[in-house]
């Protein structure tokens, strides 16, 4: 399954390159499809993960979507970990110093990529699985 992921990310990065969209926009799609399909192989016990496109006049949507019902990690919370207070974003700094990056939880560090990349990103949950999606 872990091949999963680099055709995701390459499928995704074709599509959006079809459409014209912009180099940065197709860059940040690539992450955050990277991020959703390594988690949704990390928590799930299926073999079965779909990874759909949406394209609309406001943007892309990626959806990720599998039969699985577990917990989708938090993002980590820099303030807790870090040393940073609690709801204040880290700048690039902050995570340099004496080795804060390697303090932050190693469960939730994508999404907190995810929240920085894409508008609006959200969950939810069904008895037929969990998806995940993220606008660009």
């Amino acid at each position: 399954m872990p091949g999963g992921v680099p055709e995701a990310r390459h499928r995704v990065q074709e599509a959006m390159r079809a459409w014209g969209e912009p180099a940065e926009r197709i860059e940040a799609a690539a992450l955050i499809v990277t991020e959703l399909v390594t988690n949704a192989v990390q928590h799930t016990s299926t073999r079965r993960i779909r990874c759909r496109l949406l394209r609309s006049a406001d943007g892309v949507r990626i959806c990720v979507w599998n039969r699985g019902r577990a917990r989708i990690p938090a993002p980590a919370s820099p303030g807790d970990t870090a040393g940073l207070p609690v709801g204040e974003a880290p700048t690039a700094g902050d995570l340099d110093a004496d080795g804060a990056l390697d303090r932050l939880s190693e469960d939730g560090r994508g999404l907190l990529l995810i929240d920085a990349l894409a508008a609006r990103w959200g969950t939810r949950a069904a008895l037929a699985g969990r998806l995940v999606w993220a606008d660009l």
